[in-house]
């Protein structure tokens, strides 16, 4: 970094780099690459971000941030445009395939495509690209775009880079190498059981997001909330093992099998198992309170939902396999209700969709209950504790973070 704290970005002879989309995770990853001397170039259709890139630099908030990285966008690769090893591919889901159309023609012969999208995006870039030519990395952190040009940080986390058929890939070393500045960079032989875990994630915490209209520590405060947010995972769940994914815990630690609702846990007001999976989603939501969802900002931007690519990816896939989903279904219905109408999201909107689909999830579907130790009493201080005998413990309110 120069003595004016902008880093020039000074390129090496490693591999060349194409980062597709600048918004928040394109443009945090398009910066460290940047700042770590490779050869990148970054491309957005945005003339707005590409002039504020060119001109001021890409400009990363937070502590141990690159600070100002000198980089170069543009808005479109020219014929002579020299073939990329890797194309990054940082866009919205529903943006995907169109922009890997785009910039086939300059991926190298033995490059490949990398989808960073949420959803399960890998088999519509086998499509276009070729599965030899596609590699998947789950995001596992969470990045904003305040203003064109201008990045931050909003949770900590890394990468998990994989094939979907499980193969090992030598091209996934140097992009490992390449974006450990990033997070800690996991390679998997599983990359299916991540990718349908970080789904769950996303169903639930983007589309709730975008309903509900804040951050999610905000969000996850609230006890219906967290409620929807157990329902949603649990259905992708089902269609997950229905489909013979074997799920990854999520970031190391978050085991989606065993957040599932058991048939005891749906019909319980009060329960150590339920008292310790709404305890885990408080906890999530204290060290990602940060986190704002990224399909709301495409909304506030005018731009399609990636519902579609989300819960839609559970109501089709359930359809088809005979399992019902249908809160993840209301949850698709309501997120296209609200994008059509630019309804503003809120947490009302929210509890309405609660209240509405009270009467959908009373059919049991017999997963066995895990093994918890945990106080019943304190699930929330929106629903009134049992009478107990024992001796008493902290408040309920102990579990609002």
């Amino acid at each position: 970094m120069s003595q004016d704290g902008v880093s020039s970005g000074a390129r090496s002879s490693g591999p060349r780099f194409l980062v597709v989309g600048c918004g928040g995770i394109g443009g945090l990853v398009a910066a460290h690459l940047f700042a770590g001397g490779h050869d990148v170039t970054a491309l957005t259709t945005n003339a707005r971000i590409a002039d504020a890139i060119n001109t001021k630099g890409l400009r990363v908030l937070g502590e141990n941030s690159p600070g100002v990285v000198r980089g170069r966008a543009v808005t479109e690769l020219g014929p002579g445009t020299e073939p990329f090893d890797y194309i990054l591919l940082a866009t919205q889901p529903p943006q995907v395939e169109e922009a890997a159309r785009g910039v086939l023609q300059h991926l190298a012969e033995t490059g490949a495509m990398v989808t960073f999208q949420n959803g399960l995006c890998e088999p519509r870039l086998a499509r276009i690209a070729g599965p030899e030519r596609v590699l998947g990395g789950v995001v596992a952190w969470g990045a904003s775009m305040p203003e064109p040009g201008v990045y931050e940080r909003t949770s900590p986390g890394g990468f998990v880079l994989g094939r979907m058929d499980g193969q090992p890939d030598d091209r996934l070393f140097p992009l490992a190498k390449a974006l450990g500045s990033i997070g800690e960079t996991i390679l998997t032989d599983n990359l299916a059981g991540a990718r349908w875990s970080k789904l769950a994630i996303n169903c639930s915490i983007s589309s709730l997001g975008a309903l509900g209209g804040d951050r999610l520590g905000v969000l996850l405060r609230h006890r219906f909330i967290r409620r929807l947010t157990l329902e949603i995972m649990t259905e992708v769940v089902l269609v997950a093992r229905a489909s013979g994914v074997k799920l990854q815990k999520v970031s190391g630690t978050l085991d989606l099998d065993w957040i599932a609702l058991s048939d005891a846990d749906r019909v319980a007001v009060a329960s150590p198992s339920l008292f310790a999976k709404h305890a885990i989603l408080l906890a999530v939501g204290t060290r990602f309170r940060k986190m704002r969802s990224s399909m709301l900002a495409a909304m506030e931007r005018g731009r399609p939902p990636a519902v579609d690519f989300l819960n839609g990816e559970i109501t089709s896939r359930g359809l088809s396999l005979g399992i019902a989903t249908p809160i993840n279904a209301a949850i698709q219905a309501e997120v296209h209700a609200l994008a059509a109408s630019r309804t503003p999201p809120s947490l009302a909107v929210c509890r309405a969709l609660y209240e509405r689909t009270r009467s959908l999830v009373n059919a049991p579907f017999s997963i066995p209950p895990p093994p918890a130790e945990a106080d019943p009493a304190a699930l929330d201080p929106e629903i009134p504790p049992p009478p107990r005998k024992a001796t008493p413990r902290a408040s309920s309110s102990s579990l609002e973070l």
